[in-house]
């Protein structure tokens, strides 16, 4: 059984071995199975080799001492590509550290490499990708969700212990249920966007992803803190709390469990309730009745602010520039079709039509107002519960390409993710189950707004209930 990332740092500060021979044995890892599984859209072997040198001569290391960290490819690493995954940014070198890097420099960990991801983070399967999809280490014929992939098919197949992604509706959180990991959904504002390419910027969150709960929160202590360059972080005190299940009240809304749910998804998730009542908490009947205008208004929410985003990128400052130019017109049409896929062109033009004279009262403000009716479903939720528990994903990974000329049915995914996003509030997946195929069940719990210490502390004693991770893909 492969070490935890909790257990290399320790091997690590104990001097029983050194960080040069972790990231020897992860880029050996990388080698072998990553032509299989393409989860690496860059691999950072010189540098993290050179990281790993200086960590060693250190007398004095950090929380993250030596251990390898992936980061999704929409996060900024000074001297490195940061493509989003898109050709409009194919041969963009980042010239500054995200927020996230820095502390991680600070914590001692190694960066290994950037991983794909749907374009621009717009996707749930890791299909959207420019340079190629990426494939499920548990049946490479299925995709490992979105638009995390890269970073969660890494941690899952072993080739790094730990990874970044971001999650605007769902991205971390429902790869981590497709590849049998642990993926958290911190608060909006926790960590810094700072150096995040962005997508939405109302709901994007940096989060991490390990093969247990305790080694996501270790990456997230390293990561969480206020950062005065971004202007939505947030000042509010961090502390661990362990807690057991005994007393917990488990928030269990009716819609998450109709109509969509794959039955041994379902059955997984609730016998793992069963199994947290069995310890001592108790089951809440909660209501979320705005759930089902989730997906529509995050697909007005999110596109809006992309459309806005991304407007930036149109072959004068940065990027793609196309070599077909007639006059302005053309430089801006042209570059910006050659160089966005369909996916992302569908969410921009959508997004425009949304925001348009005529139509912003209509679309735009409406979505607005779902928000505002999701966050105060979760406000009386939270009155009653102190997590809510479900399915992080109706389903378990499901086969490469059968959704791809079907966006709504891709987009129904995220059913049970994007009000997390649209509330801002932290969110957690957890192994919990098999399918009769062996692909991974995701169980998700979500907590009140800076409320993460206790979301991660309830998904560590669940975790240690049902004794599933870490789980390991027959590669």
């Amino acid at each position: 059984m492969e070490p935890t990332a909790v257990e290399i740092r320790d091997r690590i500060l104990r001097k029983e071995v050194s960080a040069v021979d972790v990231v020897q044995n992860f880029l050996g890892r990388i080698d072998a199975v990553d032509p299989k599984i393409h989860a690496f859209l860059t691999v950072l072997k010189d540098e993290a080799l050179e990281q790993a040198r200086g960590i060693d001569a250190k007398k004095q290391k950090g929380p993250l001492a030596g251990v390898p960290v992936a980061i999704k490819d929409n996060i900024c690493i000074r001297g490195t590509k940061t493509t989003c995954g898109s050709k409009i940014l194919e041969n963009y070198v980042a010239p500054y550290d995200a927020h996230v890097i820095e502390r991680l420099r600070a914590a001692d960990a190694i960066l290994i490499g950037k991983t794909n991801l749907d374009e621009f983070a717009m996707g749930s399967s890791t299909e959207n990708s420019a340079f190629g999809p990426t494939r499920n280490p548990f049946d490479l014929e299925r995709v490992p969700g979105g638009s995390s992939g890269g970073s969660a098919a890494a941690v899952a197949a072993g080739e790094a212990p730990l990874a970044l992604g971001s999650d605007t509706g769902g991205s971390i959180r429902q790869p981590a249920a497709l590849t049998g990991i642990v993926g958290f959904k911190p608060t909006y504002g926790r960590v810094s966007r700072y150096g995040l390419v962005a997508f939405a910027s109302s709901l994007d969150q940096i989060g991490p992803f390990g093969r247990t709960v305790a080694d996501a929160a270790l990456l997230f202590e390293a990561i969480v803190g206020h950062d005065s360059r971004d202007s939505t972080s947030a000042s509010v005190a961090w502390k661990s709390s362990p807690r057991d299940l005994a007393g917990l009240r488990i928030g269990v809304p009716d819609e998450y469990f109709g109509e969509g749910l794959d039955p041994e998804v379902r059955t997984a998730v609730l016998e793992a309730l069963s199994r947290a009542e069995r310890k001592g908490a108790q089951r809440v009947r909660v209501s979320l009745p705005t759930t089902r205008y989730g997906i529509a208004a995050y697909y007005i929410v999110a596109p809006s602010e992309a459309s806005s985003n991304l407007a930036r990128y149109d072959g004068v400052h940065y990027g793609h520039r196309t070599k077909n130019v007639e006059d302005v017109l053309s430089l801006y049409s042209r570059s910006r079709s050659e160089g966005f896929g369909p996916e992302v062109t569908r969410r921009i033009i959508l997004g425009t039509f949304a925001l348009s004279s005529g139509y912003y009262d209509a679309y735009y403000n409406r979505a607005l107002k779902v928000r505002r009716r999701i966050q105060a479903d979760f406000n009386a939720a939270f009155a009653q519960a102190d997590v809510i528990l479900g399915p992080t994903s109706p389903t378990a990974a499901f086969r490469i390409g059968d959704k791809s000329e079907d966006p709504l049915s891709m987009y129904l995914c995220d059913v049970y993710t994007v009000a997390t996003n649209l509330a801002g509030l932290p969110g957690i997946s957890i192994p919990c189950g098999l399918t009769k195929a062996g692909l991974p069940i995701g169980l998700q719990l979500q907590g009140r707004a800076f409320d993460d210490a206790q979301v991660l502390a309830v998904a560590a004693a669940l975790e240690k209930e049902l004794g599933m991770a870490p789980l390991v893909p027959k590669l």
